[in-house]
């Protein structure tokens, strides 16, 4: 894996792939999980990636079934090993309500049972997973410095905010001279999603909706579903919409996305790569600070990914796949 990058405004230096583990504990059972983390370290990774609600959709298994698992694999491994990033403050799906749950209160909620279940006395990356615009935004950034003072964690982003109300917070922050959030967490890979078919399958932000503002302002992304669900493999191999499961269909299985598929065979061939080491690399090329989460349901697809590090897309690769 090449070298560790630097998030801005931190002191962690992390791998270019950040591993996650939301099926830890559910569709990955501790063995399993435990052959991808030890390939992950194997390789040179040390980003991981969980949140304190992973699992609580799943009926019959104890709540936060990732940080269960993790925590247990992450015991004796030396602490300057990893860099650790959880998620709090997202909603209670066990109530089963949606109910929005960003206050202090919750906040000091979760990241205590994140730690103890992490068995960490610090988070290196505390993400807020989902937000409430209609509370002020002044008291959740000063519970979050407040956590951070007290050596609770080290440093806070935002996963599904909008841009106007990351705006605000950074706005609040700097009031306090305060760097605020260091990183965001949008949804971005080459596939561009239906957005009617976002608010049921995968609410929040995606990146091309404003956020590439952020980016050029210097905030890290470290996007989820980078690989857009495997979609593009699935068009490659010829699938018809119909044979793709339902939510990835609605979300990426459309013309847009379907015109990218020639270019990218084209790019594949010419590097001699799959499809999917393109659809990745698209990510880990970009001109800006970019660290995509990856997902694999085994080593080897994670070792697949990994090795997609080693593409490094020109800029016309990267304007012909945007532009297809």
């Amino acid at each position: 894996m090449p070298a560790k990058l630097a998030i801005a405004e931190t002191d962690l230096a992390v791998s270019p792939l950040c591993l996650g583990t939301n099926m830890f504990g559910t569709a990955q059972p501790s063995d399993k999980a435990a052959e991808i983390l030890d390939t992950f370290f194997a390789s040179g990774g040390n980003f991981i990636d969980t949140a304190h609600s992973y699992g609580d959709w799943i009926p019959g298994i104890p709540n936060a079934a990732s940080e269960r698992v993790l925590g247990e694999l992450l015991k004796g491994r030396p602490r300057q090993a990893f860099v650790i990033a959880t998620k709090g403050c997202e909603f209670d799906y066990r109530k089963g309500d949606f109910a929005l749950r960003v206050t202090p209160a919750h906040l000091e909620a979760d990241l205590s049972a994140s730690l103890e279940l992490l068995d960490l006395d610090c988070i290196d990356l505390y993400w807020l997973h989902r937000d409430d615009p209609a509370r002020p935004v002044r008291e959740i950034i000063d519970a979050l410095i407040g956590h951070q003072r007290a050596g609770r964690i080290r440093h806070f982003g935002c996963s599904n905010w909008s841009v106007a109300r990351i705006l605000e917070a950074q706005q609040y922050a700097a009031s306090l001279g305060h760097v605020g959030f260091v990183a965001c967490q949008p949804m971005w890979g080459l596939a561009e999603p239906d957005r009617a078919a976002m608010a049921t399958y995968a609410p929040g932000g995606y990146y091309e909706d404003g956020y590439p503002v952020l980016h050029r302002a210097g905030m890290t992304m470290i996007p989820y579903s980078g690989q857009s669900r495997g979609i593009f493999s699935k068009m490659a191999a010829g699938l018809a919409k119909e044979a793709v499961g339902p939510d990835v269909a609605a979300l990426y299985y459309h013309a847009r996305n379907l015109c990218k598929v020639e270019m990218l065979k084209t790019i594949a061939a010419r590097r001699a790569a799959s499809v999917n080491d393109i659809v990745l690399a698209y990510l880990t090329s970009q001109p800006l600070p970019t660290i995509p989460i990856i997902g694999c349901s085994s080593a080897r697809q994670l070792r697949e990914s990994l090795a997609a590090c080693a593409i490094r897309l020109s800029p016309e690769e990267l304007r012909q796949l945007r532009e297809a």
